[in-house]
């Protein structure tokens, strides 16, 4: 996980952070579920949105690595800004 999407984990309450936290956990068995959608591919694998309720997840798919990188956690809103 992401300095910045951790940062951003600590900030909220107790059981929104549980909840956003035990969906991210679902992602290791299955790295790209259902309800994920493709954004962009980028130089270190696909780039993916997950909904956990108001809040966004945009994480980073290595298949070769068979890694998952969380990248950015936001609201919906703010999460696609760059900055």
């Amino acid at each position: 996980m992401s300095q910045k999407a951790e940062d951003f984990l600590a900030k909220l309450d107790k059981h929104i952070r549980e909840r956003i936290e035990e969906r991210l956990k679902r992602l290791a068995g299955i790295p790209i579920p259902s309800d994920a959608k493709f954004i962009e591919r980028t130089d270190n694998g696909k780039m993916f949105r997950y909904r956990i309720g108001d809040f966004r997840a945009l994480y980073i798919v290595k298949e070769k690595e068979s890694i998952v990188l969380i990248a950015k956690i936001d609201k919906r809103p703010r999460v696609y800004d760059r900055a």
